[in-house]
């Protein structure tokens, strides 16, 4: 019979303890606290890493307290850094940073990085999720033989003390909380959003938690509900419930909480022979012995390598610790894979995930959206770029994306976008500048145009099918790392089926984008000379670029991905790349039930 080790246990039950931190998240916000404590997501901002920054001190040594049946009254004061205490009768573990004990008398003192609360009366307070946090260390202090009659809130940036009477009031506030707390966690579901609250700004999970955005996608799934009763929208109370906001026919402004543009970049390395090293947080790029390039981790956000390029293990490592991916792709541009972090831990995600995919009706239903978005943005880009917009193709693709809209399966919608793709690439050369390009191949004398008559892939056959066929390689990259990213599995899909090796959820959520980001910045490389005729080579059958016209293109599709576009439903402006992990976090909403329909990113 094999018995389980007493330190096994021991740590088993300390596990199943709720952190007094987590206390404080749940009374300030029940849904930052399920994100962090049950789905194990977190993101710094710049109050978090202050608050860090600011306990360096106070966790650096971690002092033993003794136990209180053992301190004598006449001896000094004891002041115990670090402490951590447990209490099983209220389920709850809490690290106290400062611990004053004057004989059985213990009092707490919470380091905050802020300011306190100025009461009405012109007196210094505190919010309610630092009282109940300073309760419940008062509380073990308790459970652990001590006397514990008030606690102090210490604040950096006044370098003010606050005293916190621990009286009936706060213990009954706080253990309401810890019941409600251990509630949420049993019950496995998402509290919902704040509704236009103050505290959402300063969040350091607003981008995760997309409260806002949530709010407006579901008052549009309500509205899209003829004849349905309007549903209700909720606001978290000061008693850890829920109130009501009844949602009328106007709907609530979006706030931009989330910034327009990742100020980091990727790092593209082609050229064969390269090898990647990294000295104090830099790599460093070497063509052989020589140094070509040294870039900082904290510019950039992946990584990606064509071909032959080494990269040492110290390199690899550092990368993975900083959560930056690296990405190999085949020297002509096909999308291997990628290294990186273990990943989230919140396996609800993908567990719904994989519910929905075995529902034909919901990967449908799903599947439609995508194909539409697609039809439609098709549509769009030929009205903007084609030098005569073909009236009848347009009036064709309109009443396909209808068709579309009804398909009865995968099959017959799978069609109805292969109709639409034909229609949208005999057109696709009327967006093309090709005449300055036809003159140089003249003066050049190289062997091909830009010249385009249809799709073609597997492999290109013309420097056109080229570019694109790599531009999609780069958004089944990028919108792979999104999902990743995200916490959903890169290689389940809804439209397209598992296959293997194919990440088939980035290619479901990439067929919005293709013509939005692939195809724009094919038409941008081309017309404004980014690539030439004389940056391809034949190889066989199939036409490649050359590192120099990889380089090209390279520029032109990170500037499209860096345009800022107008989001159609909530009204601000972000990047493409910032756009596309705003989807997938969308989608990750419907996949939990939060939503009923995907918002598919369709421009004007």
């Amino acid at each position: 019979m094999i018995t389980a080790r007493p330190e096994a246990d021991a740590m088993d039950r300390e596990e199943q303890l709720l952190p007094a931190r987590m206390i404080n998240e749940f009374v300030y916000c029940p849904r930052l606290f399920y994100l962090e404590y049950v789905e194990g997501l977190f993101a710094h901002n710049a109050d978090t890493v202050e608050g860090s920054v600011r306990h360096q001190r106070v966790d650096a040594k971690s002092d033993p307290l003794p136990a209180a049946a053992g301190v004598a009254t006449e001896r000094d004061v004891i002041h115990a850094r670090s402490v951590t205490l447990s209490s099983e009768r209220y389920g709850i573990i809490a690290k106290l940073d400062l611990v004053e004990a004057d004989g059985e008398q213990a009092t707490p003192i919470d380091y905050k990085r802020g300011s306190p609360k100025k009461l009405e009366d012109g007196t210094l307070g505190a919010w309610d999720p630092e009282r109940v946090q300073l309760c419940v260390q008062a509380l073990v202090l308790r459970e652990n033989g001590y006397r514990c009659t008030e606690g102090i809130l210490f604040f950096w940036e006044t370098r003010q003390r606050v005293r916190i009477a621990i009286d009936d009031e706060l213990i009954q506030t706080t253990t309401a909380a810890i019941t409600a707390a251990l509630q949420t966690i049993d019950s496995q579901t998402l509290p919902p959003p704040l509704v236009d609250s103050p505290k959402c700004p300063r969040c350091s999970l607003v981008t995760i938690c997309l409260p806002d955005e949530t709010t407006r996608c579901a008052q549009t799934d309500a509205r899209s509900d003829v004849g349905a009763v309007q549903p209700l929208l909720f606001d978290i109370g000061p008693q850890f419930g829920v109130r009501r906001v009844e949602m009328g026919e106007s709907s609530i402004a979006i706030r931009q909480l989330i910034t327009p543009r990742d100020e980091k970049r990727p790092l593209y390395l082609n050229t064969q022979g390269y090898s990647v090293g990294i000295s104090d947080q830099v790599l460093k790029v070497k063509d052989k012995a020589k140094l070509v390039q040294e870039v900082r981790l904290n510019e950039i956000n992946q990584v990606n390598l064509f071909g032959n390029v080494q990269v040492s293990t110290q390199a690899v490592q550092a990368l993975l610790a900083a959560e930056i991916p690296l990405i190999y792709f085949s020297f002509g541009g096909w999308f291997h894979g990628m290294t990186q972090p273990v990943g989230l831990k919140n396996i609800m995600w993908r567990r719904e995930q994989f519910r929905q995919a075995d529902r034909s009706s919901f990967c449908l239903a799903l599947a439609r959206q995508l194909v539409v978005g697609k039809i439609r943005n098709q549509r769009t880009l030929l009205m903007r770029n084609h030098v005569e917009p073909p009236a009848e193709a347009l009036r064709f693709l309109k009443s396909i994306s209808f068709d579309a809209e009804r398909a009865e399966d995968l099959a017959a919608l799978l069609g109805f976008e292969g109709l639409a793709a034909r229609v949208y690439f005999q057109h696709f050369s009327g967006m093309l500048k090709v005449g300055e390009a036809a003159s140089e191949r003249l003066e050049t004398g190289s062997p091909f145009t830009f010249a385009f008559r249809h799709r073609n892939r597997r492999p290109p056959r013309d420097p056109v099918n080229a570019l694109l066929s790599l531009g999609y390689s780069l958004l089944a990259k990028d919108l792979t790392i999104a999902a990743a990213a995200v916490g959903l599995d890169p290689y389940l899909g809804f439209y397209h089926q598992p296959r293997f090796g194919r990440p088939a959820l980035a290619l479901d959520l990439m067929e919005p984008f293709r013509p939005l980001v692939v195809d724009s910045a094919v038409l941008s490389a081309i017309n404004q000379r980014m690539v030439t005729p004389t940056d391809f080579i034949r190889v066989g059958e199939s036409v490649a670029l050359t590192p120099a016209g990889r380089k090209g293109f390279f520029r032109s599709y990170e500037q499209r991905m860096d345009q800022l576009v107008t989001h159609p439903l909530f009204g601000y402006r972000v990047s493409y790349r910032r756009l596309l992990e705003l989807q997938t976090r969308l989608l990750a909403r419907v996949l939990l039930g939060e939503l009923r329909d995907y918002p598919v990113f369709v421009t004007r």
